[in-house]
């Protein structure tokens, strides 16, 4: 269904993506993990093509998206529905309003059948006598789903999540990962799923891919990963801050000092 092709991606002097390869196939679930700012939100907005890479290329039902433009790319994004990381609904617009905007925006249905639509997407994500609503009236939760119902308005044939768990509660964390896994089997989409939610990953994911320096270092089942040798792979995926993966972690000379004058000054901890 997608094939990413050695594609690089660099700002300014830093490089994000640096010759990405990766094969998603039809109907499957692909989790890709890694740390935070390692470019993975970076490396969706490359399929779905909101950014051009400066090599390589994205293939979609063999069709190679970084030469469209225009009208054409607009046809393509058709097949595609993405849940943004956070939610990105229209606060001035009811969720009525937010959920049916492709369909009003690019295709001449009816209202009356944008409605039923409406009511039919937030119906598989478990949300019913929300429509009314604006965006402020909702929890975290309750917009992730809107924007995931938004999502599924143009029965999209790919669906692109981008760190659906994140600033929910363990709980509708849960709930979201199973309407990952209900919306799979029901409608048999193609989903590509972005996150460093490792509970998240193993629920959902028919195959994960781990990003690292701008490459993907390692793809595998959930099993296939659990058992992986590579270090950078079991550090990351154990939450361990000893190991290869080194970047951030503080001075323990620098700490040792500021605890001697956070003591002397009368800091105390959590102050």
């Amino acid at each position: 269904m997608i094939e990413i092709a050695g594609v690089s991606k660099s700002f300014e002097d830093h490089r994000v993506l640096d010759r990405v390869a990766l094969t998603i196939k039809t109907g499957e679930t692909m989790v890709v993990i890694g740390r935070s700012g390692c470019g993975k939100s970076v490396l969706l907005k490359h399929i779905i093509g909101l950014m051009k890479p400066e090599s390589g290329a994205v293939l979609v039902d063999g069709v190679d998206i970084t030469a469209l433009s225009g009208r054409a790319l607009d046809e393509m994004r058709k097949k595609f529905g993405m849940l943004f990381q956070g939610a990105a609904l229209f606060d001035s617009m009811t969720v009525e309003e937010n959920v049916g905007f492709a369909l009003r925006e690019h295709t001449t249905t009816a209202p009356a059948a944008i409605r039923q639509r409406v009511q039919e997407c937030l119906s598989l994500v478990g949300l019913e006598r929300v429509d009314g609503l604006y965006p402020a009236e909702l929890s975290g939760g309750m917009r992730k789903r809107v924007g995931l119902a938004r999502a599924l308005a143009m029965n999209p044939e790919i669906i692109l999540y981008d760190e659906p768990t994140t600033g929910v509660d363990p709980i509708m964390a849960d709930i979201i990962n199973e309407l990952v896994i209900t919306l799979r089997d029901r409608l048999r989409v193609t989903s590509v799923l972005v996150t460093h939610d490792m509970r998240s990953a193993y629920k959902v994911a028919d195959r994960l891919a781990m990003l690292y320096n701008g490459t993907i270092i390692a793809t595998g089942t959930p099993e296939e990963i659990r058992r992986s040798t590579n270090p950078i792979v079991q550090q990351f995926i154990q939450g361990q801050a000893s190991g290869p993966i080194q970047e951030g972690l503080p001075d323990r000379r620098v700490l040792s000092r500021w605890s001697r004058l956070a003591w002397r000054t009368g800091v105390r901890k959590g102050s």
